[in-house]
């Protein structure tokens, strides 16, 4: 077992064991998502010093929603990552989009 495959079951037998599920709809996890990117957006709400350890702890809980997102909906973490680069790469060619941070249609 791979380590991404422990995390998961990891994640999975804490919510089971709380009886967490029922609270894990597509869209309450979504908006968990987002509460917690805002909570890491706050680590650097006034400078770009932040504390690392803080931004620790809110960037796993934004992975730790991802993560029981794509166990709710059934998709493979690594296949849509994949795909999402592939899509990403067409999208933002080395030849045009190296050095720069132009959105890919105004390249």
């Amino acid at each position: 077992m791979d380590k991404l495959e422990e995390l998961i079951r990891r994640i999975d037998k804490f919510n089971k064991d709380r009886d967490w599920d029922q609270f894990h709809s597509p869209v309450n996890l979504a908006k968990s998502i987002s509460i917690e990117a805002n909570e890491l957006l706050e680590c650097y709400q006034w400078n770009d010093n932040a504390n690392i350890e803080d931004v620790k702890e809110e960037l796993a809980d934004v992975m730790n929603y991802c993560i029981q997102m794509s166990m709710v909906l059934g998709v493979d973490i690594i296949d849509i990552m994949n795909k999402k680069m592939d899509k990403t790469e067409r999208k933002y060619p080395v030849e045009k989009a190296k050095g720069i941070s132009t959105k890919y249609n105004k390249l």
